[in-house]
């Protein structure tokens, strides 16, 4: 009695998962299929799906320290860690992409400013400024011209001057 208690509770442990009754009508437990030979009535217990990729199913290594996940939150796949990664160095070279495109445009506006301010005082110090029109010839500004010209200057300085 006490022998056949302890060989049930070893049967547990080694996780015989089927039962069946043979020809001879003995009853087998085993972690193993049964013989092609037996019939699907006489198979009287079969191994739970779940509990046999469950344990079969063996935890990655992790390549780097676990991130702190969420209490009750299943860990990411290795797969989705390297999109992460993926992700997260995409949106930093569009991030830095975009830096030194701002970068460039202020030097840019700067550059506009310094030149704008440059021609106002040419413009405002009263000398005669000559242009060549569109047909290559000198031209002296008037003062409608000059206006015009100071005018323009002025824009750019207001939106280029910051």
């Amino acid at each position: 009695m006490v022998l056949g208690a302890l060989l049930l509770g070893t049967v547990g442990a080694v996780h015989a998962q089927w039962k069946w009754r043979d020809a001879d009508g003995r009853i087998t437990v085993s972690d193993l299929p049964p013989p092609r030979g037996i019939p699907d009535r006489d198979i009287l217990s079969r191994p739970d799906p779940a509990e046999a990729t469950r344990r079969t199913a063996a935890p990655a290594p992790a390549a780097s320290a676990p991130a702190v996940a969420a209490p009750g939150a299943a860990p990411a796949p290795p797969v989705d860690r390297d999109l992460e990664a993926r992700k997260r160095a995409a949106e930093a070279e569009q991030q830095a992409r975009q830096k030194a495109e701002e970068e460039q445009q202020a030097m840019a506006r700067a550059e506009n400013c310094r030149r704008a301010r440059s021609h106002m005082a040419a413009l405002e110090s009263g000398q005669r400024i000559a242009r060549f029109n569109a047909k290559g010839e000198r031209e002296i500004l008037d003062d409608r011209g000059r206006a015009a010209e100071m005018q323009q200057a002025r824009q750019v300085i207001a939106s280029d001057c910051r």
